[in-house]
C-alpha cells in the first residue's frame, strides 16, 4: 500500500454545489498539499471524468468519485461511490435518476419561493438555473442575493428556502449502494453520524442504520470527517472495526459555499492507517497521472 501524506477523499465542484471548476480543483488541491484526492459531487461524475484526463505528472493521485443524497422511510442517508466505472450502465442510470429527481426538487423549491414569499426571477435566470448540471440551495440562494431577496446566501437558504416541507423525491439507499457495487466500485456512508438536518445518530440507532445498510451492501463509512467531535471519530471507528468496514477520510469542501478547507478531514497524518483505511486503499481503483 502507498502511503499518501495527504488525503481529502470527500470534494465538490460547481459540477454540483461547489464553486471550484474541475480544472480550477486540481491547482487547489497541488496547492493544498494533497497526494491522494477524489471529487464526489452530488449525483454527477462529470467533473471526475475531466479531472482524470487532466492530471499530468506531478499531480495527484485521484479516485472517481459520487454522492447520493438517498431517503427512504428509516430517514436520510448520503451514500458516497468509490473506484466505480463511470460508463457502467447501473452507476450512469443511478446518476440520471438522482439528477431529475434534482432537477424536479429545483421547479418546486422556486414555485414555493414565488407563492410564499412573492420571490420570482426572469425567464432566462430560471433557464440557468435549470440548465446547471445539479443545482441546489446555494445556486437558489445566490440567485436571490442577486435579486435584493436576502442580504446573503446563507440568510436565504436559512430564512426562505429551508421552509421548503414539499415531498421531493429522493434515491433510496439500496438502489444507490447496489448502483456502485454493480459498476465496480465501494459504497461507503458519509458523515455517517449525521442525518437529517440537525439530527445526530448515535449509539443504537448508528448500529441500527449501519446493519440495515450493510444488508444492502454498504461497504465502508467516512470516519475521518471535517465536522466531527473526537467523540463521534471514536464511535464510527468502533463501528468500522466492528463490521469490518472500510474507512474513509473527507472534508466535504465546497470552495466559498462552505467554511470548510480542503483536507480538513481530521486524519492524523502522523499515526498509523486505521485497517479500514489501509484496506481501502488496497482495494480502490486509483488513478495515477501520467509521466
Amino acid at each position: 500500500m502507498t502511503y499518501y501524506d495527504k488525503m481529502d477523499l470527500h470534494i465538490h465542484t460547481n459540477v454540483s454545489d461547489g464553486t471550484d471548476s474541475p480544472l480550477g480543483l486540481i491547482s487547489s488541491v497541488k496547492s493544498a498539499g494533497l497526494t491522494l484526492f477524489s471529487i464526489t459531487d452530488h449525483d454527477a461524475t462529470d467533473a471526475c471524468s475531466i479531472v482524470k484526463s487532466s492530471l499530468s505528472a506531478g499531480d495527484p493521485a485521484f479516485i472517481f468519485g459520487v454522492e447520493f443524497s438517498c431517503k427512504d422511510e428509516d430517514g436520510k442517508y448520503h451514500i458516497l461511490g468509490y473506484g466505480y466505472d463511470s460508463q457502467a450502465p447501473s452507476i450512469r442510470k443511478i446518476v440520471d435518476v438522482g439528477h431529475n429527481f434534482r432537477i424536479n426538487k429545483l421547479k418546486k423549491r422556486l414555485d414555493f419561493l414565488e407563492k410564499e414569499f412573492g420571490f420570482g426571477f426572469s425567464e432566462e435566470d430560471r433557464k440557468s438555473l435549470f440548465a446547471l448540471n445539479n443545482p441546489g440551495k446555494p445556486h437558489i440562494g445566490n440567485m436571490m442575493v442577486k435579486y435584493g431577496f436576502a442580504p446573503t446566501k446563507e440568510f436565504a437558504i436559512e430564512r426562505y428556502i429551508n421552509k421548503f416541507d414539499i415531498k421531493s423525491e429522493y434515491v433510496r439507499p439500496e438502489d444507490a449502494i447496489l448502483a456502485i457495487l454493480g459498476a465496480g466500485g465501494i459504497p461507503v456512508l458519509a458523515h455517517p453520524s449525521y442525518g437529517r438536518g440537525d439530527e445526530l445518530v448515535i449509539g443504537d440507532d448508528m448500529d441500527k442504520r449501519l446493519k440495515r445498510l450493510i444488508g444492502f451492501g454498504l461497504k465502508g463509512v467516512e470516519a475521518f470527517y471535517s465536522g466531527f467531535t473526537a467523540a463521534l471519530q471514536k464511535e464510527i471507528l468502533s463501528f468500522a472495526e466492528k463490521y469490518c468496514l472500510y474507512i474513509t477520510a473527507g472534508s466535504d469542501y465546497h470552495g466559498e459555499n462552505k467554511l470548510v478547507r480542503l483536507g480538513d478531514t481530521n486524519l492524523n497524518k502522523d499515526s498509523e492507517y486505521p485497517k479500514g483505511l489501509k484496506r481501502f486503499l488496497n482495494d480502490v481503483r486509483i488513478c495515477f497521472p501520467k509521466g
